[in-house]
């Protein structure tokens, strides 16, 4: 179980029996959010409202999801349960919520025909809290696999890892939703979570046992930033990935780091961009260790 701060709330919706589901970050509002994707196969929604060069800074949720590109649906419940409580972007004739999504492609695991859709991200949202939340094999992370690069027979599961890191009055937060390729290691280059095969090869490039894989990543802090700090630190969260899977952002990975700044007080300290650069790639990477031992 873990706690969040700063007004965030996450929440989830899983179906063991489908191995699959979604999970939901609720934020608070004035926040400023924006994201990176390293990865060259990612499934999304409502990402390109998010880069520095467009107007709106804030969204309204964010949906990491199961079940490849169907799971997208699970966002339209997402948007419904926040415009019922008339939270989004104000208009003249209408409240929008902003909810960029993101997938991992966990079809194949369970039940090929288990994929999240709006009641699902309707029950994600009602499931939402800021403590004791759920981590491993739940929600997004539910039907997770890593260490597929020898070949899926011999992956292992993924999951959901939460982390949190502080340094000089900075705190940053990550939840990583773990799929990848590659093996989880350690900060020594042991492997944590990786393939089984007793004598593994790299398997031919294109070969259809590199199905989509993902490793997406929601970051949260508190301070005073602009678009492009917050997508900043979208690449610092990146490297989080790149120092805790190996091989990691393969073509065959749709990677995807989000991060969400909470506003902060009037009083507090300027932020050092650079501290927090540096705690966004250590929580990150501790996140995704997290999600597959589960600590």
């Amino acid at each position: 179980m873990s706690q969040l701060g700063w007004g965030f709330k996450v929440g989830h919706y899983t179906d063991l029996d489908g191995r699959t589901g979604c999970t939901v970050i609720l934020p608070p509002p004035g926040n400023v959010s924006s994201c990176d994707i390293p990865g060259s196969s990612p499934g999304s929604r409502e990402i390109e409202s998010l880069h520095p060069d467009k107007r709106l800074t804030e969204i309204h949720g964010l949906l990491l999801t199961g079940g490849s590109a169907f799971g997208l649906a699970a966002a339209e419940g997402v948007v419904q349960w926040l415009a019922e409580r008339d939270i989004g972007y104000r208009t003249p004739v209408a409240t929008i919520p902003i909810v960029p999504a993101a997938v991992v492609f966990d079809l194949g695991y369970g039940d090929a025909d288990a994929r999240p859709g709006p009641e699902h991200g309707r029950a994600a949202c009602e499931d939402a809290r800021a403590d004791d939340i759920p981590t491993g094999l739940v929600g997004a992370g539910t039907g997770c696999t890593v260490g597929k690069w020898a070949g899926r027979d011999h992956s292992v599961p993924g999951g959901l890892g939460i982390a949190t890191v502080e340094e000089r009055g900075h705190t940053v937060t990550a939840l990583a939703v773990v799929n990848a390729v590659g093996d989880v290691v350690s900060e020594d280059g042991t492997v944590l979570a990786g393939t089984t095969d007793p004598n593994p090869a790299y398997i031919a490039p294109g070969s259809q046992e590199f199905t989509s894989n993902t490793v997406l990543v929601a970051v949260m802090t508190q301070a005073r930033l602009d678009k492009r700090d917050v997508r900043f630190l979208a690449a610092r969260g990146s490297d989080g990935i790149t120092v805790s899977v190996k091989p990691a952002h393969t073509r065959y990975d749709g990677d995807a780091v989000f991060v969400i700044a909470a506003p902060a007080p009037d009083d507090a300290p300027p932020a050092d961009l650079d501290v927090l650069g540096f705690l966004a790639t250590e929580a990150v990477a501790r996140a995704v260790r997290a999600g597959v031992t589960r600590s």
